[in-house]
């Protein structure tokens, strides 16, 4: 068992939230996994087994948990899986993803991924490595160099903006025209797999937008399709943002707001339109769009009307 020393700041807290501020450093640690760990009796306060996490503490308990060993990481494997390849040459490739797939093995998804296809399309001639990835329910371009040089190539031009990364996205709401949001994020301190606005601290984060289209709803309320560009690369960018600024991605199950009933999706309405850049063995200018999905399509046609 794992002591966790209790200081005023843990005074009345929830036992989930107290051990989420001391363990957040702990890889693998989110609040989800804390609250299971709780329920199957792994946490103790004052030498007795709790199994709710919304137990509140004292400055006198004593705090034990049982953290058990991640199991190690196993090197990913080849597996034959479609894979829209939208442009390859000696020395990297653009894939379309799909939604739904996981873009790089983790611990939960270990197989099934966009680099298990990745692997099996490269033949073990070269090593397949993603430049940027996207969420599991977010569609779209991936760059993937063949291996580790072109990758840190590709990065360093990334990292002089040189990559133009546009998405698209179906919001609720009607946008203005066009405009630039800048606001810095961090990632949530009571629940890692969020990101959240933070009013100081953060890493500056800046999202250009236009708006596309608008679609009128029968009750007066508006869905649009807008184009985003990221100057920025942090991790949710674009959907914390959009929300930020009052239009949430339509089907976005964690930065939903308060959004109307319809339209809906299965997934967040987000889309990796657009890559562009100068290739960095060649210098030959890239510049190559994936078209909207069937499923996105389909929600623009069920929303209405397009102006």
């Amino acid at each position: 068992m794992q002591p966790v020393v209790i200081d005023r700041g843990d005074v009345g807290l929830r036992v989930d939230l107290v051990l989420l501020r001391h363990l957040r450093h702990v890889p693998g640690v989110t609040r989800n996994r804390l609250q299971r760990l709780i329920a199957d009796g792994a946490v103790e306060i004052n030498g007795r087994v709790i199994t709710r996490s919304s137990m509140r503490l004292s400055l006198a308990d004593t705090l034990t948990v049982a953290l058990p060993a991640r199991p190690p990481r196993v090197k990913p494997a080849a597996e034959s899986l479609p894979i829209d390849v939208v442009y390859e040459d000696d020395s990297l490739l653009i894939v379309n993803k799909p939604a739904g797939q996981v873009a790089h093995p983790a611990f939960r998804n270990t197989s099934g991924t966009l680099l298990n296809a990745l692997l099996a399309h490269a033949g073990g001639t070269w090593q397949p490595a993603l430049v940027s990835r996207l969420d599991k329910d977010t569609s779209g371009l991936l760059l993937v160099a063949k291996g580790g040089a072109v990758q840190a190539a590709l990065q360093k031009i990334g990292d002089r903006n040189g990559i133009e990364k546009d998405y698209l996205a179906v919001v609720f709401g009607k946008p203005p025209g066009k405009g630039t949001i800048d606001l810095a994020l961090d990632r949530d301190p009571w629940d890692r797999r969020r990101v959240t606005v933070r009013d100081r601290g953060g890493a500056r984060s800046v999202t250009k937008f236009q708006r596309m289209r608008v679609i009128p709803s029968d009750n007066g309320t508006f869905v649009s399709l807008v184009k985003c560009r990221l100057v920025t690369g942090r991790t949710h960018q674009i959907r914390v943002h959009l929300l930020a600024k009052g239009w949430p991605i339509v089907g976005d199950p964690i930065y939903k707001g308060h959004s109307p009933a319809r339209p809906t999706l299965g997934r967040q309405a987000l889309h990796a339109w657009r890559l562009a850049f100068t290739h960095p063995v060649t210098a030959a200018r890239i510049d190559v769009t994936a078209p909207l999905p069937a499923d996105i399509e389909q929600l623009l046609i069920e929303a209405g009307h397009i102006e």
